[in-house]
């Protein structure tokens, strides 16, 4: 089986609900505050192993309860665990996390352990990014190990993959080596200088990613959906009408659902079709890795989806 490996981030989410985010010195009353597993890359990772891969994740956490409790739910959802590292210095990433009443997130972040992922960390696993058919990575631990993990995918012919999340500006040198690129309306016009609100500006966009010399482009577009370029095929690929209580994770869902059903041999349109009906399914639950839904739910939301026309 084609192996997937993610490098990323460990958080505990601290997640509280409130009717909308606070302004500047407003103190809200909120309420369902939870500690969930979250982080882009378990996230991703996550996704991607309950969703149908084969799955391998590089990682650092700290020695403490919920670090230790992660690792173990990541290992039962099937992931090979060998690679992340326990730090006896620093704590488990953190977030800090609002849910407003109309599902939207806001999220605040202190890296902690996932700053102690460091290029020479990453060369340590070289052996495993050899073997792996696609590395997938984000932004949530330092940009040279990032760098680093990228070069070493490319150096064995390990086909790259950059959810550029959270938005920052990327080095030429780095956006060369990515295969495939996923970012967000916010993240495309950071990095391309084109403002993302249709589908004709995605294309532009789109086509100054393929000038960096990256051959795929998918770029989210919220409700619109997804505008992909690969070689001959653009198309904006519209996604599911859901009521939304949580959005947390969506975006993650979304790359490791794409991920799943890639390397399973689904078609362009199929593995978008399938990772827009696991990112639909995911914001209609709270949390981050809690809102993952699995394969099985996936193909019946489809088939449901299908029987309704769409």
């Amino acid at each position: 089986m084609n192996r997937l490996l993610v490098l990323g981030s460990v958080n505990a989410d601290h997640v509280l609900r409130v009717p909308h985010f606070p302004r500047p010195g407003e103190t809200l009353a909120g309420h369902s505050y939870r500690v969930v597993p979250g982080g882009k890359g378990a996230n991703q990772a996550v996704a991607a192993a309950r969703l149908g891969a084969a799955v391998s994740f590089i990682a650092r956490i700290g020695d403490d309860a919920i670090g230790h409790q992660m690792k173990t739910g990541f290992a039962q959802d099937g992931i090979d665990v060998s690679a992340v590292e326990l730090d006896d210095t620093l704590p488990t990433g953190i977030a800090i996390i609002y849910v407003s009443d109309e599902g939207e997130n806001s999220i605040g972040l202190s890296a902690e352990a996932n700053g102690a992922l460091t290029p020479a960390v990453v060369q340590g696993h070289e052996a495993m990014i050899a073997d792996a058919h696609t590395l997938l990575l984000q932004l949530e631990v330092p940009l040279e190990s990032v760098f680093e993990a990228a070069r070493l995918a490319r150096s064995h012919g390990t086909r790259v993959v950059l959810n550029p999340a959270p938005a920052q500006p990327l080095p030429a040198e780095l956006l060369a080596l990515v295969d495939l690129i996923t970012p967000n309306q916010t993240e495309a016009e950071l990095l391309t200088g084109v403002r993302v609100t249709d589908e004709a500006s995605a294309r532009e966009a789109a086509a100054r990613f393929h000038q960096m010399g990256i051959g795929e482009v998918m770029i989210t577009l919220g409700s619109q959906g997804v505008y992909c370029s690969k070689g001959q095929q653009q198309a904006l690929i519209a996604g599911f009408r859901v009521e939304a209580v949580d959005t947390t994770a969506a975006g993650d869902t979304f790359n490791g659902a794409l991920l799943a059903a890639d390397l399973a041999g689904a078609s362009f349109q199929d593995a978008v079709r399938f990772a827009h009906g696991a990112a639909a399914l995911s914001v209609t639950r709270f949390g981050a890795q809690s809102s993952i839904p699995t394969r099985q739910e996936v193909d019946a939301f489809l088939l449901e989806q299908t029987a309704q026309g769409y």
